[in-house]
Order: structure tokens, then sequence, then C-alpha cells
């Protein structure tokens, strides 16, 4: 609640208290507005958003809103809906480089579990050096699926032979099937 809300629920409680004042008369004034607020004439509520909606108190939208009126907004928009036919799938040309997905959901092991045969020496220099060149771990996926991966890995950006190429991992792409990693 910001310092304005709060001067006028203050006036509100000062305004509620005024019968016990001797001088009853006199308002009150706020210094941000000069709204005033006494025994008869309550402070306004004040809120910095908009207020929470009264959809779910009955008396509220019964006062309001009728059958008929319920029945005219449901007509309108159902006059608005609109059926769209579904259309088959465009196909991939293989000009867009490798699947990642496609390759995620078929691969043969898991994250860590070592598939395919690597250099022993490879560095971690080497791979720390060349898996920052990506921005991201897509795009170091499919760098490595276009340059022979996961059979070969001629930069060095997958040493445990996983065919996971840096940081990369097929697990969210599982889970979007609703597969357990």
């Amino acid at each position: 609640m910001n310092r304005f809300a709060l001067t006028i629920s203050a006036l509100a409680l000062v305004a509620a208290c005024a019968p016990q004042i001797p001088d009853s008369s006199m308002a009150v004034s706020d210094r941000n507005g000069g709204l005033e607020a006494s025994p008869t004439n309550a402070a306004p509520q004040v809120y910095d958003g908009p207020a929470i909606s009264d959809e779910q108190d009955f008396a509220a939208v019964a006062s309001r809103e009728s059958i008929e009126s319920d029945a005219q907004r449901l007509a309108a928009n159902a006059a608005q809906y609109q059926v769209v036919a579904p259309t088959a799938l465009p196909s991939r040309d293989g000009s867009e480089g490798p699947n990642i997905v496609d390759y995620a959901l078929n691969a043969p092991n898991k994250k860590g579990q070592a598939w395919y045969s690597r250099f022993v020496l490879s560095s971690q220099w080497r791979y720390d050096y060349n898996c920052s060149k990506f921005t991201s771990a897509d795009e170091a996926q499919r760098a490595f699926l276009e340059r022979g991966g996961p059979e070969r890995d001629p930069m060095g950006i997958d040493p445990d032979g996983d065919g996971f190429a840096c940081t990369w991992d097929p697990a969210p792409f599982l889970l979007a099937l609703g597969y357990r990693s």
C-alpha cells in the first residue's frame, strides 16, 4: 500500500472516530490532494491498480447482470467463433540443418552414458574453448551433428562420447512427449 492510500485509510479511521472528538464538525484534510473526510463524508478508497474482479460474488453480478443479458453475451461470443480446419504440417526439405529434436527422441543412450569412442587425449581447454564459440547448447548440437557427430567429434565438444555436444541435453525434448529421461 502506498503512502497516499495509507493517508486515506488513516483519514477514514479519524472520520469513524470523529463523534468521540469534541469538535467533530472540523473536516479532516489529507495533504495529497485536498480530499476531505468527515463523519458524513467517508474517505474514498484509493487503489494503485485495477480493482479485484467481483465475478465470483453472486450479489454483485446479480445486481448488474440478468439471465437475458448473459444469454445475449453468450450469443455474441458464439457469433464470433471461427472454425479453423487443420492442415498438413509442412515437410522439412533438409536445408535447415540437422533436426536436434529428432536426434533427441531417437538417441540410443542418455546424457553422460558413453556410446561413441573418443580420442582420450582431448583436453578440457579445447572443450571449453570450442563450446564458448556457440551462443546456445542447441546451436552447438546442430554444429556437432553437421560436422559428423555423433560418430565423429572433430571439434572436441563431446569428450565423454555420449553424442551430446557441450551442455546440450535431450531430456527437455523427451519430457515434452512424456518420456522419462
